[in-house]
């Protein structure tokens, strides 16, 4: 249809929205390990995991929503939310919509296309040499 191919220039654009929305969310829970901000009803305990997952989630959403390293700090956060799922989610339940997983496996899956599609429009990577 004219209409869709017609869309898929703007495919750079969309790949940067993606990413800086999906990076902005995970900045969220790192800065709620870290910091309890947003503020949650159960605070994390900054534990050696917990820790790591917070700095993890908190600097590396950021590299992502300025789309700088996308592709190796992306796979590095794919890899940690596999860790999580597998970790904190699969144990209490099989299904990912029963062991609150799904968003794990979203943000997995999105960081594992980011390796591969890279970082799109609005990334400081765009000005970096390769």
């Amino acid at each position: 249809m004219k209409l869709f191919e017609s869309l898929a220039k703007y495919q750079p654009q969309a790949l940067g929205v993606l990413r800086i929305m999906t990076a902005l969310q995970f900045i969220e829970h790192g800065s709620q390990k870290l910091f309890n901000f947003p503020i949650s009803e159960q605070p994390h305990t900054l534990t050696g995991l917990t820790l790591a997952a917070g700095i993890l989630e908190f600097a590396g959403g950021i590299l992502l929503a300025l789309g700088l390293f996308t592709r190796p700090v992306a796979f590095l956060l794919a890899g940690e939310m596999a860790i999580a799922y597998f970790m904190a989610h699969m144990p209490r339940d099989f299904f990912p919509v029963n062991n609150g997983g799904d968003l794990a496996i979203s943000f997995c899956f999105i960081f594992l296309y980011l390796v591969f599609a890279g970082a799109g429009a609005f990334a400081l990577d765009n000005g970096r040499s390769a």
